[in-house]
C-alpha cells in the first residue's frame, strides 16, 4: 500500500470520483481540484508527490498549469502526469518539453493509469554521479566511464552520439521523450546532434544493437521510450 499523496486535476466530475476512487483503494492520499486557479493554489500549500493533469480546463489549461510549476523551484520537482484526449498530439509534446513526466489518453484502464503512477513515483531524475555508474537494464550493460556497451557480454562499437543517447534513455525507462528532450540531453562542445538527426541516430542504435534494438520503442508523433 501507498502513502504518497496525489493531486488530480480535471473539470469533470465523473473523472475525478474515478481517480479518486482508484487511487484511494491503493492507498494513496488524494487531494482534488476542479480547475486550473485552484489546482495552482493547492498545489502550493499541500505539495503532493505526484500530478494528474488534465490539459482542457475552463479557466488556465493544463500546459499554463505545467509551465508555471516548473518553471517555480518550490514546485518544479514535483512529477506531472498528463490527461490528454485523442489527437492532442502537439500538446502531448509541448506538455513533455515544459517538463511532464507521462501522458495517459482518455479514456484510460484504472490499472494502466495505477501503473504509470506508481512507475512515475520510482522514477529519480539521475544526477551526474549516478550518469557515470554502470547500468545494467535487460540484456546490455553501459558503463559511461569507459564508454563500452555490452549486448550479452558482447562489445557494441557506437559512436560518441548514439552512446550518449542510448545512456539518457535507458536510465528512465518508459520515460517518453520528445526529440528536443534528447538533443538537449546529450549535445555538447564535442559533438553535436539536431532535432532532424535524432531519428538518423536513432536508427543507427537501433543497427547496432541487433535485438537489444527493439528495446528502444517509438512513440508515435512525440519521440521515443527505452522499454521497462
Amino acid at each position: 500500500m501507498s502513502n504518497e499523496k496525489v493531486f488530480a486535476v480535471d473539470d469533470e466530475e465523473d473523472i475525478l470520483e474515478l481517480l479518486k476512487f482508484n487511487l484511494s483503494r491503493e492507498g494513496f492520499q488524494v487531494f482534488c481540484a476542479g480547475s486550473g486557479k485552484q489546482a495552482v493554489h493547492l498545489v502550493r500549500s499541500e505539495y503532493p508527490d505526484l500530478i494528474i493533469l488534465d490539459l482542457m480546463l475552463p479557466d488556465m489549461d493544463g500546459l499554463e498549469i505545467t509551465r508555471r510549476l516548473k518553471n517555480d523551484p518550490d514546485t518544479r520537482n514535483i512529477p506531472i502526469v498528463m490527461l490528454t484526449a485523442k489527437g492532442e498530439e502537439a500538446d502531448i509534446v509541448t506538455g513533455l518539453e515544459l517538463g511532464a513526466d507521462d501522458y495517459i489518453t482518455k479514456p484510460f484502464s484504472p490499472r494502466v493509469l495505477i501503473a504509470r503512477v506508481r512507475a512515475v513515483l520510482r522514477r529519480n531524475i539521475k544526477g551526474p554521479q549516478e550518469q557515470a555508474s554502470v547500468l545494467r537494464i535487460h540484456d546490455i550493460q553501459i558503463d559511461p566511464r569507459r564508454h563500452e556497451v555490452l549486448f550479452k557480454g558482447v562489445p557494441v562499437q557506437l559512436t560518441f552520439t548514439e552512446f550518449a543517447i542510448l545512456n539518457y534513455i535507458a536510465r528512465r525507462p518508459g520515460w517518453v521523450f520528445t526529440r528536443c528532450q534528447i538533443v538537449e540531453a546529450v549535445r555538447g562542445e564535442d559533438y553535436s546532434v539536431t532535432d532532424r538527426s535524432v531519428d538518423v541516430q536513432i536508427v543507427g542504435l537501433r543497427k547496432k544493437l541487433g535485438p537489444a534494438g527493439s528495446y528502444i520503442e517509438t512513440v508515435r508523433g512525440i519521440g521515443y521510450r527505452f522499454r521497462e
